[in-house]
């Protein structure tokens, strides 16, 4: 049953100070009073102290802090209890028990937020912008994940969605009166509006590859010849020493992959092993290893030392290259700045010098539409969000050619409202519950 009483733990758990527990659904506050004295309901949201204890033996619990949320005026919608115990192992795991020996069963992944998308409080987009703030490793993607929390790309779509509706109407009106000149309604202006629709559909969908880089984390390949100061870079960027430095060419022999924020914005690093001819069959395992890194790169690295006037390597390298490279000469600290070509990016290691250039660059090479757009403009984040928009894309382009090839205009039409039905799924209008299942696989039980 979508409103049976639910529990959860909504704190990690472990050794904590506090712990938070959570409990909604109909009699929510009846089953909280069977474990709670003293308990009142009123008033609501205010916080009272209770004696914790299990309703079937009396054994004390916890001393616990209790808030009460009447629906709809909570977060799932439902009449919902907030309990704050203490952290550790056993009190947050048996006030759980308390709670589900008072009636209450244990919450699926996610069943919270889903009851709240199905009573209204949030839209699909705002319940998927919540997972995406919780999970958050890097700036940018924490305030993406507000500003869709804000509702800022729900707003757009909506205002999307009235527009076609907008357009459908039109055509229905040019249904009802067919007996009017060329109908009442202009072809022009039934043109520019599907342009205009179809317009802001595209810059939707253009976002999407940056989007979705930024919640899963750039993945950035750091590849050159053995002994370039890749490991000595890749600790630099993590700001940590991860990776294995020493002097002796072919130290790395596999991949190191590793989570940095550069300049904000999310980056999967991995160090690979120098790539050269060997007679050894472990460091040829690891270049093939680095080979295949670079082939799913979203950006590489390209590392040699400064000084280095052999291009050759570097030229056939960057032209086996599927993803965008940015070229690197290291240890700029042992040549003398005149000696620095002004038109390649330089870094020391030891000094410090060129890598907030080099930052910059990277995230700029990596996530350079989002830097233009800003923090304003809504972006497509999930593949979810981008195949919605692709269907109701090829709607709207079905639309126009079934007009231009003289199909009349209720069986034109019926793509607009296909067109707006792939919007209704995606802001979850109308969801479909194997749709839900995925969404929230992904969440937490307490959440």
């Amino acid at each position: 049953m979508l409103s049976d009483p639910i529990v959860a733990l909504a704190t990690p758990p472990g050794r904590a100070a506090l712990a938070l527990i959570r409990l909604s659904g109909r009699g929510a506050f009846a089953l909280a009073a069977r474990c709670l004295a003293p308990f009142s309901p009123e008033p609501p949201r205010t916080v009272f102290r209770a004696h914790l204890h299990h309703p079937v033996t009396g054994d004390p619990v916890d001393e616990a802090l209790a808030v009460c949320f009447p629906g709809p005026h909570s977060y799932t919608g439902e009449d919902l209890v907030e309990l704050s115990t203490h952290g550790g192992l056993l009190v947050p795991a048996d006030a759980v028990a308390a709670l589900a020996a008072a009636g209450a069963r244990p919450a699926e992944p996610g069943e919270f937020t889903r009851r709240a998308v199905l009573n209204g409080k949030m839209d699909l987009l705002q319940a998927e912008a919540t997972a995406d703030l919780i999970e958050a490793g890097a700036p940018a993607q924490r305030r993406r994940a507000l500003q869709q929390l804000d509702r800022g790309l729900s707003r757009r779509l909506e205002a999307l969605r009235s527009e076609i509706l907008e357009l459908e109407g039109l055509i229905a009106y040019e249904i009802d009166f067919p007996e009017e000149d060329e109908g009442p309604v202009r072809p022009e202006r039934v043109t520019a509006a599907w342009r205009a629709a179809r317009e802001r559909i595209a810059l939707l969908l253009r976002t999407a590859a940056d989007g979705e880089r930024l919640r899963e984390g750039a993945l950035l390949v750091i590849a050159g010849p053995p002994n370039a100061g890749k490991s000595s870079l890749f600790n630099a960027l993590l700001g940590r020493e991860r990776a294995i430095v020493t002097e002796v060419p072919g130290t790395t022999r596999d991949a190191i992959e590793a989570y940095a924020a550069i300049e904000g914005f999310p980056f999967r690093l991995v160090d690979t092993a120098g790539l050269r001819d060997s007679d050894d069959r472990v460091e040829r395992l690891g270049i093939e290893v680095s080979w295949k890194y670079v082939e799913g790169a979203d950006l590489v690295l390209y590392c040699e030392e400064a000084g280095d006037a052999g291009g050759g390597m570097r030229d056939a390298f960057v032209s086996r290259c599927q993803a965008p490279v940015v070229i690197v000469q290291t240890k700029s600290d042992l040549i003398p700045p005149t000696a620095r070509p002004p038109e390649r990016l330089t870094a020391s290691i030891v000094t410090g010098e060129g890598l907030a250039e080099l930052r910059r660059r990277l995230a700029e090479a990596a996530f350079g539409k989002l830097l233009t757009l800003g923090d304003v403009e809504p972006v497509v984040t999930r593949a979810r969000h981008r195949d919605a928009l692709q269907r109701a894309l090829a709607e709207l382009d079905d639309f126009q050619e079934a007009r231009g090839a003289g199909v009349e205009a209720a069986a034109a039409a019926t793509h607009l409202r296909a067109a707006v039905l792939a919007l209704d799924d995606l802001i979850g209008v109308v969801t479909p519950d194997d749709v839900l299942d995925r969404v929230f696989a992904s969440f937490c039980v307490g959440k």
